[in-house]
C-alpha cells in the first residue's frame, strides 16, 4: 500500500542528481555525522576487505575509510548518478563508471539500497550515513544488507528520526491538508527491523544535533542544495501563495532563541553484526536445532 507519506524514489533520485554540484557547501550536518559515525567505527574490532558504502552521496566518508581499511576493496554506491560523478571528480576523472577497478581496489555502482547489485555474501562492511531515511520501510534495505553481508560481517548506519525537522514541520501546521516535510522512522523501528532480517547484536542511540539560521528562507536554502526537499506522495503539487509563505515564516519566528532560528535533527546511530554460524534449515526455512544428550559421568 502506498502511503502518503512515502517518498518516490525517482524523484529523489532526481533531487539529489540536480543538487550534486551545491551538496558539499550545504552539508554541514551530513559531514559532522559522517565524523560522528565514524568514530563509532573504530571501537569496533574488524579488518574487511570489501567495504561497501551504502549511500555514498559526493564521498564524504571516502577518505576516512580508505585511510583506515588501506587495503581493503572500496565500493561507493548511490542513487544519484551526479553523486558519484562528483565524488569521483574530487580525486580523478580518469576511472570508467559502474565498473569495478582491481588495479586501485576502487568501484563505483549507481543503484538503489533496496536492490543491491552485488552478490549474496560478498561485503565485509556495510557503511550508510544518512540514506536510510530515504527508504520507505528499512525492510527492503536491511533485507539487501543482510543478503550481501558475509558471516561476520558487519553494518554501521546513521539516519534521521522523527524530532528532525520538527520546527519547520511545526511553521507548516495548518498552511492546507498536504504534507510538507518528510516523515522519518524511529530508532526502535530501525532496531526491529534489523533483527528481522537476521541480523544480530544490535547497538542503537541517538542525539539531537541543532544547526541554526538566520531565516526561515536560509532554512529552505540549504535544504534544497543538499536535495532533501519533499519528495512525498502527499505533497502539494502547486506553489504556495504569498499568504501562506507569511504564515510559514510568521509561525517559525516563535522559535527564535538569541537571534537564530533553530533546525533540529533527530540523528539515529545503529550496528548490527551477521551471525558467523548459521543454523542449518529444510526448504521451507525452518532451522534446524541440534539437541545432544548430556553425557554421564
Amino acid at each position: 500500500m502506498i502511503e502518503p507519506f512515502y517518498n518516490e524514489k525517482e524523484l529523489i533520485r532526481e533531487s539529489f542528481d540536480r543538487a550534486a554540484a551545491t551538496y558539499d557547501a550545504a552539508a554541514v550536518l551530513q559531514k559532522e555525522v559522517v565524523e560522528r559515525l565514524f568514530e563509532r567505527l573504530t571501537l569496533i574490532n574488524l579488518q574487511p576487505q570489501v567495504i561497501l558504502d551504502a549511500g555514498s552521496g559526493t564521498g564524504a566518508a571516502s577518505q576516512l575509510l580508505k585511510e583506515r581499511y588501506r587495503n581493503a576493496q572500496f565500493i561507493e554506491l548511490d542513487l544519484a548518478f551526479n553523486m558519484l560523478k562528483t565524488a569521483q571528480a574530487k580525486t580523478s576523472g580518469l576511472k570508467k563508471w559502474l565498473s569495478f577497478l582491481d588495479s586501485n581496489k576502487s568501484a563505483a555502482v549507481c543503484a538503489d539500497i533496496e536492490h543491491i547489485p552485488l552478490a549474496n555474501e560478498s561485503v565485509d562492511l556495510i557503511w550508510s550515513s544518512l540514506t536510510i531515511q530515504w527508504c520507505n520501510t528499512p525492510d527492503a534495505a536491511f533485507k539487501e544488507f543482510a543478503r550481501i553481508l558475509k558471516p561476520g560481517g558487519v553494518v554501521i548506519f546513521s539516519s534521521l528520526g522523527p524530532d528532525t525537522l520538527k520546527e519547520l514541520r511545526a511553521a507548516f501546521k495548518g498552511v492546507d491538508e498536504h504534507e510538507h516535510v518528510n516523515q522519518f522512522i524511529d530508532m526502535h523501528d530501525l532496531g526491529d527491523a534489523l533483527v528481522a532480517h537476521g541480523l544480530t547484536m544490535p547497538v542503537m542511540d541517538m542525539e539531537y544535533i541543532t544547526m541554526t539560521y538566520p531565516s526561515v528562507k536560509a532554512v529552505m536554502h540549504d535544504l534544497k542544495h543538499i536535495g532533501a526537499s519533499n519528495k512525498m506522495n502527499g505533497r502539494r503539487n502547486s506553489l504556495l501563495g504569498k499568504s501562506a509563505w507569511q504564515k510559514i515564516q510568521s509561525q517559525y519566528e516563535n522559535f527564535r532563541h538569541n537571534g537564530v532560528l533553530p533546525c533540529t535533527y533527530e540523528v539515529v546511530y545503529g550496528h548490527a553484526w551477521k551471525p558467523a554460524n548459521k543454523p542449518a534449515a529444510l526448504a521451507d526455512g525452518r532451522q534446524i536445532i541440534e539437541f545432544r544428550p548430556r553425557e554421564r559421568s
